[in-house]
């Protein structure tokens, strides 16, 4: 073993600590080790930078924006409908249609952005037929990763090992390549599924609130809303007229403005505040805050103002034409992560203010702006619906997980639906025909999402997860690396080593069981650039070919049932199903083992040895 060797899997292991740990931030790791595997003598920088000239890359970011074009079109709205409409009151026929559907979806574009996509449907449908959200979260979630073995698309470990064999002078995966091992999969998880069901915890909602949407009044009682909304006016005398909010400094003093009554000559405009809002007499505040007699008083002396009456409990329902509230859930990823929620500054990005905090089952109630924020947490925003419907559509660092009833009233029809399929099935049959490169018919299909209005090109640039494409990039460059240094043709002898004489069959088995444990403590993506070298090095020690080694990388790479954590897509869905470690341990390990047997029996037939 070189120095260099060392050196190569010392930034290795380091990487992977900082994965296990997450500090700092994947794509901060993936930067890097971009610039420390230069200073290691065994790639050049070029080297180091080529993963952001892969087309592979390049057709990831494209399909991040097709997918947000479905989304801000209704086209999931519309799926969630006819699944509604389809499944009655059967929670079996249902199951098997959330399934069949989130895999669907999921094999054209990001499965964390299906289950994004698909959370707030799942808890509308169990909210008009009374199904519990806990048997169809972890159905979803399985569905949504076992879509990546459905296309090549449709998750990054495909690409990752098809560009592997590609850079090896191998001929890479077509669209189809991975269809034959991902529809029997599907088929036994959905099976699977309608048994292992009964292991989940059964958390259904009870009476009348089981077959409703919530109302803006039911967030008011669940988040203890009440008692802490006050429309206070603004007396000609004060010394806050004429200054600006963001001199006010109200938000440090615990006080949330909401909104604004400012009378004109023949009506009432409800103004949205921001910083440079000066303030005028007469103005009516809508506050949010919490205040005992004395605090009340001093409110009054300090900022010049007489506090109105208000409805008892009724939290500003009376201006539900103009702000509403949203329930939105921290996904892994976002910034909001370990902030608390007064450092988060969600009204500054989003224009909504955070007024409730709920962990699992239990609501943050005075402590809530020092409370540091979780992945998985559940915030109650308010604010204008206009910055509502952006959090729906715009909205990254947040995931809209519910809205109240009165948002059909309120909010617009989607629009475009039908153009974005279309395009959608252009794009795909482009991919399919093989006309073209992939990435070429993805980039196609971006542009005309633009042109006919399904996104804008800010939405678009948005819509791109920037932190997994570096991380990728950043991962790839170890394939070289290791290349160079004889690190993969030392991890493929110990394999082999290993397994001794046995069968190839259980090669396929010791290297999909490294695959999935090892994607376990660190992203599917980094696993599939770390494993597909040694899969196709070990392929070439025993004179086999490289194809099956390599497709069991991509089915293992997208088996990541067994814990939480293990997936973005099972830590989404942890919140809304009330999920423990163990609920993912008990029915995740057994399928895993099951995709497992599927893949080491099939892998040889399709793609003979």
């Amino acid at each position: 073993m070189t120095t260099e060797l060392l050196i190569v899997l010392a930034l290795l292991a380091a990487a992977i600590a900082m994965f296990i740990v997450n500090r700092p931030r994947m794509d901060a790791v993936g930067l890097l080790m971009i610039v420390l595997l230069p200073l290691t003598g065994v790639l050049t920088i070029n080297e180091a930078l080529a993963g952001f000239a892969d087309s592979s890359i390049v057709l990831i970011a494209a399909l991040f924006v097709i997918g947000e074009a479905l989304v801000r079109t209704g086209t999931a709205q519309q799926i969630g409908d006819w699944l509604n409409a389809k499944a009655g009151d059967s929670e079996s026929r249902l199951l098997v249609l959330l399934m069949l559907a989130g895999a669907g979806l999921g094999a054209v574009m990001s499965s964390t952005a299906v289950v994004a996509i698909f959370i707030p449907i799942v808890l509308r449908i169990c909210a008009n037929t009374g199904a519990a959200p806990s048997r169809l979260m972890m159905p979803l979630s399985i569905a949504a990763l076992i879509s990546g073995m459905l296309t090549l698309v449709a998750t990054a470990p495909n690409l990752v090992v098809s560009a592997e064999l590609v850079r090896q002078g191998h001929q890479g995966f077509s669209f189809f390549s991975v269809t034959p091992f991902g529809v029997p999969v599907l088929v036994v998880g959905i099976l699977y599924m309608l048994v292992a069901r009964r292991l989940l915890p059964d958390a259904r909602p009870q009476g009348s609130a089981a077959r409703r949407a919530p109302s803006l009044r039911d967030w008011v009682a669940q988040y203890g809303l009440a008692g802490r909304a006050f429309r206070v006016r603004v007396t000609p005398g004060s010394p806050a007229i004429g200054k600006r909010l963001g001199d006010l400094a109200l938000r440090e003093a615990g006080v949330n403005l909401l909104a604004i009554e400012r009378a004109k000559r023949f009506t009432t405009d409800v103004l949205r505040p921001d910083a440079n809002t000066a303030i005028e007499a007469g103005d009516i505040l809508l506050l949010d805050v919490r205040l005992d007699g004395a605090q009340a008083d001093e409110l009054r002396a300090h900022y010049g103002v007489e506090i109105l009456p208000l409805e008892a409990g009724a939290y500003f329902l009376v201006h539900s034409q103009d702000i509403g509230m949203v329930e939105a859930l921290i996904p892994p990823d976002s910034d909001l992560v370990g902030s608390t929620v007064l450092q988060a500054r969600v009204r500054a990005v989003s224009g909504l203010t955070v007024i409730g905090l709920r962990r699992g089952r239990k609501v943050v109630g005075a402590e809530l702006l020092e409370t540091s924020l979780r992945a998985g947490d559940t915030l109650l925003l308010t604010g204008f619906w206009s910055d509502i419907r952006r959090l729906q559509t715009d909205g990254h660092e947040l995931v809209v997980l519910d809205l109240p009833a009165e948002h059909a009233e309120i909010l617009p029809a989607a629009g475009r639906a039908p153009q974005a399929v279309a395009v959608l099935v252009l794009t795909v049959g482009l991919m399919v025909s093989g006309i073209i490169p992939n990435v070429h018919a993805a980039l196609i299909g971006c542009l005309l999402m633009g042109l006919l209005g399904c996104i804008d090109l800010n939405s678009a640039y948005r819509s791109i997860s920037w932190k997994s494409l570096v991380l990728i990039v950043g991962m790839l460059p170890f394939s070289i690396a290791l290349q160079r240094t004889g690190g993969v043709d030392l991890a493929a002898d110990a394999v082999v080593e290993l397994a001794g004489a046995a069968a190839p069959r259980v090669l396929l088995a010791v290297i999909f069981g490294i695959t999935a444990v090892l994607g376990l403590f660190i992203s599917n993506t980094a696993t599939a650039v770390l494993m597909a070298p040694v899969a196709l090095a070990i392929a070439k020690e025993i004179g086999a070919s490289p194809y099956p080694f390599a497709m069991t990388v991509a089915l293992a790479a997208s088996t990541a049932f067994m814990t939480p954590v293990s997936s973005p897509v099972n830590t989404l869905v942890v919140g809304p199903g009330n999920y423990g470690f163990a609920d993912f341990l008990k029915v995740g390990v057994p399928l895993s083992l099951a995709v497992m047997a599927i893949s080491v029996l099939l892998v040889p037939i399709i793609l003979p040895l």
